[in-house]
């Protein structure tokens, strides 16, 4: 029979870099405090590493780097999102970044769900995830949930022509019944925005 150890570094090992992993991924092997003892043990013999409480990634490597590699922010999310069978909308400067209205890094995410309200710290950065109301959940499309969501960070009256512009053209690329039906729950002064991208 083998140790509850060696089943889950069975499991591990046959799985690719960077794959995300959650305590109770392996409760099929042992009792909660015996799965969470082995895997503090393969964090020790640096098997798979601890990204935060009840969340762990077996490592990958780059050579460019010539060091370990663990999963980004938004594959800890993703994976987080799966797992709850919620939904995750990206706020603030995360938003901005990824619509490349800003350079700016955040250290701290704020995502809004519909599943459980908390908080991670990953190395130095910190994931909020917030409680919303179902109906800033309910657009069809990402991008037109991220384009809300970065023009609210910017503020009404603070977005300028520019700013406007890209946000116009990447809008233009998104399902013509898929804008209107986003454009129709978006705040007035931010749905403006939007309606200039319908064709």
């Amino acid at each position: 029979m083998k140790s509850i150890e060696q089943q889950i570094t069975k499991e591990i090992q046959r799985t690719g870099e960077e794959t995300i992993f959650f305590t109770e991924d392996f409760m099929q092997h042992g009792t909660p405090d015996a799965v969470r003892i082995a895997l503090f043990r393969l964090v020790n013999k640096n098997i798979i590493t601890r990204l935060a409480r009840g969340v762990y990634a077996k490592p990958g490597y780059s050579r460019l780097l010539n060091k370990e590699t663990v999963p980004g922010v938004e594959a800890i999310v993703k994976a987080i999102a799966q797992r709850d069978r919620a939904k995750i909308i990206p706020t603030g400067v995360y938003a901005l970044n990824a619509l490349g209205l800003s350079t700016q890094v955040p250290m701290n995410f704020v995502f809004l769900t519909d599943g459980t309200p908390r908080k991670l710290k990953i190395g130095k950065a910190t994931i909020t995830f917030k409680r919303t109301v179902p109906k800033n959940l309910s657009y069809k499309n990402e991008l037109c949930m991220l384009v809300v969501q970065a023009l609210k960070e910017i503020g009404n009256g603070k977005v300028t022509e520019q700013e406007k512009e890209k946000v116009i053209k990447l809008l233009k690329q998104v399902d013509y019944k898929e804008l209107k039906h986003d454009i129709a729950l978006a705040p007035q002064w931010i749905a403006e925005i939007m309606a200039k991208a319908i064709p």
